[in-house]
């Protein structure tokens, strides 16, 4: 049952990564890729790698997609974007991300329910190790990460400045 589990799971993660880049919207891209994101850390969970899976969720689901949401309303394109928003957020928006949600909480609510030895059968490693080992032979990548997030939220923030500008005649 736990590989049928896994395979769910695995199928909302690439069902909902193709609807991040195949979608038109940011926003509605962003809306999948927390799911995307969500089914991965239930991926996490079954393979016996909670820590993995509550790391998945707070760092990537919460705060990354929360620097991507700060780009994209910071980019805020005009009036016009925001009719086309509003037209853009009908109940039926939310069919697919809703089913795709559903499925991952009934898959790990069935998890939980059942014999919690089965899943986290394997090695419990904490936090002490995780960061010893991202900042140990790890830095460098850890650190150029970080910069690289920071380049692309500039990038970013200079590419919607110059093009709002255009838009509405500047010289800026």
């Amino acid at each position: 049952m736990e590989n049928i589990l896994f395979y769910i799971a695995a199928g909302v993660a690439i069902a909902s990564t193709v609807r991040v880049v195949t979608h038109n919207n940011a926003s509605h891209a962003l809306i999948y890729l927390i799911v995307s994101l969500l089914s991965v850390a239930v991926i996490f969970f079954l393979l016996g790698a909670p820590f993995a899976a509550a790391l998945e969720i707070v760092v990537y689901a919460g705060a990354i997609v929360v620097l991507f949401l700060f780009v994209v309303m910071m980019l805020n394109l005009g009036r016009g974007s925001i009719q086309q928003e509003n037209r853009w957020l009908r109940p039926s928006m939310w069919i697919g991300p809703g089913i795709l949600t559903s499925v991952l909480f009934l898959v790990i609510v069935y998890v939980l329910s059942g014999r919690p030895e089965d899943v986290t059968s394997g090695v419990v490693v904490g936090p002490r190790e995780v960061g010893a080992e991202l900042f140990g032979p790890y830095l460098l990548a850890v650190e150029l990460a970080g910069i690289l997030l920071l380049a692309s939220l500039v990038g970013a923030y200079h590419l919607g400045r110059r093009y709002m500008s255009d838009r509405r005649g500047d010289n800026s």
